[in-house]
């Protein structure tokens, strides 16, 4: 049985909607086999960006993702040029969070410099969420959902850029699953067409 999330974050205003974005991490060194290895970078990019350019994205939006370097940070990076508001919200402590998900990658330091050059032009702070038992990913993508849902179940858009693979517990495939129960729109990047 699922651990229950903590309620849903109060968002700075009532959007019109409510984009949630999940994503691959960027391929760490040596990993045997590949998800997201940083060849990919580029169309990724491109294809976030059209994406959210076909979902007519804007200000009166908010865009929701943790922040991992790659898809996330690729994501935050194309709402920032299109003046959409971001809530980070973190499943663990920002420097525990850097250190696991951003650092841990190929080309650690550089993702970690965009991941915080990002959060510099947010104007909030990340949302951590509190620390439970269980599996802090999993935890983090209900918490996201809950707040998107909260905003009314019409305005949830999933975005995610995603194998298609069943995944490490709390990653993509959980929160794609996740927005499927909660009868989401999603658009879904298939990094093996990238």
């Amino acid at each position: 049985m699922p651990l229950p999330s903590p309620p849903p974050l109060q968002l700075p205003f009532a959007p019109e909607r409510v984009i949630v974005f999940s994503g691959h991490i960027v391929d760490a060194p040596g990993r045997p086999d590949e998800r997201f290895p940083s060849r990919m970078l580029p169309a990724a990019t491109h294809r976030i960006g059209e994406a959210l350019d076909a979902m007519q994205c804007g200000p009166s939006d908010i865009a929701i993702t943790q922040g991992s370097a790659g898809g996330d940070i690729l994501f935050i990076e194309a709402c920032v040029q299109r003046r959409i508001a971001i809530q980070l919200m973190l499943p663990l402590p920002e420097p525990q969070f850097i250190e696991r998900s951003v650092e841990a990658t190929t080309d650690g330091a550089t993702w970690k410099n965009r991941y915080l050059a990002a959060r510099g032009r947010l104007g909030c702070e990340p949302a951590v969420m509190p620390g439970a038992p269980g599996n802090p990913f999993e935890r983090c993508n209900a918490w996201m959902l809950s707040t998107a849902l909260a905003s009314g179940a019409s305005r949830l858009e999933l975005l995610c850029l995603w194998n298609g693979a069943p995944g490490d517990a709390g990653g993509t495939a959980h929160m794609v699953l996740e927005s499927m129960a909660a009868r989401g729109k999603i658009t879904w990047i298939d990094t093996r067409e990238l």
